[in-house]
């Protein structure tokens, strides 16, 4: 169709104009063999561009980085091809750091409030920069990242980037070999110093538009998605803004927590699932079994940390065609203002506090093991139901970044820390781990009675020996070739123990989980083994000890299993028998501040559970599917 053939004269004035000043800025050649530089020129002919190498050397591999303009907003590209808008006319982006975008942006915002005197709250969808999101020619969706930060790139932006910082960005600082700096790949300098010189103007430009707001006496509201790059609400300038509030799409108890977390805002909304949609809301289909798995997801984050107001999102007209969905929707929305009547500003019961440590720390607070917004991956989701277990479980989370660490140590409160993720990803680590006084650090803290969990291939990096580089506190380590002349004499796996007494050990599931991990000695606990390698082990460190766990993906039984590693490798075992329900669908949550507690059915069949309060006593209860039942603690 015409729409993906756009023509650049339809950007207008603020494109185009510094093509030819610019050229340096915005390509560059690379020999992929030796990763050496190369000269390079082009030859325009018509809508087709060629590259001309000369004195290529026969049989390598060549790459070419170039700088391209969007011609296309991506959510109007994704509700152009969902909602099948067809000969619509596209939108284009627009670049606030351009002089005529950025003053059409701030004249049209007055209009537009000077317009509608009667709005109260005025929804930022967000700002100005999108997350990187392409789609190809045949309509599919070819590359997203919700983390992107590719369509900030500019030649303006790059030349006040070499003014602010005093060094001149490559191509390859911004391409990484053609990954894009997924947030799995470790940061570089050069790529944080970008991040942090986007979020430094994306908050400058957004206070100036919350501000126009205010100053109309109106409430401005940011949607945590969409154009939402560099406004980074765990980020150091995020306040800056100015905002009121924030709301974001809820796809489980993880993405909530991303929400209801932010600081400095007066209040939080979640916009829950599914959207009113056609791909959903369509004759013969039946939307409440996603809303209603949308909802008990989301509830138990909501018992530790409740948004402030939830709603949906899409069109109202194809949701009046399922009454069903309608009334279920009216259930939750009287549930929700019942819950949160009873439960907002106080703090939920913590039996621990639990620090996750990774290479982005507090600023991907519960955004870790993600690539497009709450979706599937297979190569993430072991990783990503530790969030989403944390999301609702009676901790309190922190997030630490190693070089947090390295300079300030393990903060005192924090009892138990999990490393989680594949080798050399930014979740596990990668080289980070040569590091000396990192590994004595987590040591330390380890031996003076502190835990840590880690999970797939933790301080995993090949070196001086060993390929996890804190082996000798988790008690395993993984055979990667190199040792197969040493014998691995430990096998032999415990059917009791402490992690192990709500479920057998073969009813675990630890999701694409990982092979050849062995035990280093005896004293090592291992709690499964099959198919040669050990997927679950305990090991006593000190005063601490270590946990080792090949994968966990979302479920009752990982919540249950991460819930149990947390407490015995901190030493607080008792804790097992406060506040807990004996049911794994079952959870409780109690809040001492107002001397109330709620047990929660979080399947969809009746449950029967024992419990027990606070002072260890059992009680039990029948519950509905769904159903919660308050107590007042006495």
């Amino acid at each position: 169709p015409d729409r993906w053939r756009l023509s650049p004269d339809k950007f207008g004035k603020d494109f185009g104009e510094k093509a030819e000043a610019s050229k340096e800025n915005s390509k560059s050649s690379t020999e992929k063999t030796t990763e050496a530089g190369l000269p390079s020129y082009f030859l325009q002919d018509g809508e087709t561009a060629l590259l001309i190498l000369e004195d290529a050397t026969p049989f390598h591999e060549y790459t070419l980085s170039f700088l391209a303009f969007a011609l296309w907003d991506p959510t109007e590209m994704y509700n152009h091809i969902t909602n099948n808008w067809g000969d619509k006319p596209a939108d284009i982006p627009f670049d606030i750091r351009k002089p005529y975008s950025n003053r059409f942006a701030k004249e049209e915002l007055k209009r537009w409030l000077k317009a509608h005197p009667k709005t109260d709250v005025v929804r930022f969808t967000t700002f100005f920069y999108h997350f990187t999101l392409q789609f190809n020619h045949e309509e599919k969706e070819k590359f997203v990242d919700w983390f992107g930060y590719g369509g900030t790139v500019s030649v303006e932006a790059l030349e006040v980037f070499e003014k602010e910082y005093g060094y001149r960005l490559r191509p390859e600082d911004l391409v990484d070999e053609g990954y894009f700096h997924s947030t799995f790949r470790t940061p570089t300098k050069a790529y944080l110093d970008y991040m942090d010189f986007i979020a430094r103007f994306v908050a400058k430009e957004a206070k100036e538009l919350v501000d126009l707001v205010h100053a109309a006496g109106k409430e401005a509201m940011m949607f945590l998605g969409d154009n939402w790059i560099g406004t980074e609400p765990y980020g150091k300038y995020f306040k800056e803004i100015g905002l009121d509030s924030v709301v974001g799409s809820v796809g489980g108890g993880a993405t909530l927590r991303l929400i209801a977390d932010i600081p400095g805002v007066r209040y939080t909304e979640g916009r829950f699932l599914p959207y009113f949609f056609p791909d959903t809301f369509y004759e013969g289909n039946d939307p409440v079994p996603e809303a209603m798995e949308n909802w008990v997801s989301a509830r138990r984050a909501i018992m530790r940390k409740p948004v402030d107001r939830i709603g949906y999102g899409g069109y109202l007209s194809l949701a009046y065609k399922f009454p069903k969905f309608i009334d279920y929707i009216a259930e939750v929305a009287e549930e929700f203002r019942d819950l949160y009547e009873k439960v907002q500003g106080t703090k939920p019961y913590a039996k621990l506090k639990v620090g996750i440590v990774n290479a982005w720390g507090k600023l991907r607070s519960w955004q870790a093991y993600m690539v497009a917004h709450a979706l599937y991956y297979q190569k993430a989701y072991s990783y990503f139901g530790i969030l989403e277990a944390l999301s609702g479980m009676d901790t309190d989370v922190e997030f630490y970044s190693f070089d947090e660490l390295l300079e300030e140590g393990v903060p005192k409160d924090v009892d138990v820390l999990i490393n989680a993720g594949d080798a050399m990803t930014s979740w596990s680590g990668g080289e980070i781990w040569k590091e000396e006084k990192l590994q004595s650090l987590l040591r330390a803290f380890v031996y003076n009675g502190g835990g840590l969990i880690g999970v797939g291939e933790p301080s995993a990096c090949s070196f001086q020996g060993k390929y996890f580089q804190l082996a000798d506190i988790f008690g395993v380590d993984k055979e990667m070739g190199f040792s197969l002349s040493t014998d691995k004499y430990f096998k032999t796996a415990k059917t009791e123990h402490f992690l192990l007494e709500d479920f057998p050990a073969e009813n675990l599931n630890f999701g694409e989980s990982q092979k050849s991990i062995y035990a280093l000695e005896k004293e090592t606990e291992i709690l499964e083994y099959s198919d040669g390698s050990v997927h679950l082990s305990a090991h006593d460190y000190g005063k601490g000890r270590g946990i080792y766990i090949a994968g966990l993906p979302y479920n009752m039984e990982n919540t249950r299993l991460l819930l149990r590693a947390l407490l015995y490798s901190a030493h607080k075992e008792e804790e097992i028998r406060k506040w807990q329900c004996t049911n794994l669908s079952c959870e409780l949550h109690a809040y001492p501040e107002k001397g109330i507690y709620a047990v929660v059915n979080n399947s969809k069949e009746k449950q029967s559970t024992d419990f027990y309060d606070g002072k260890g006593r059992k009680h039990s209860a029948e519950l509905l599917p769904g159903a919660m039942h308050w107590y007042t603690i006495d």
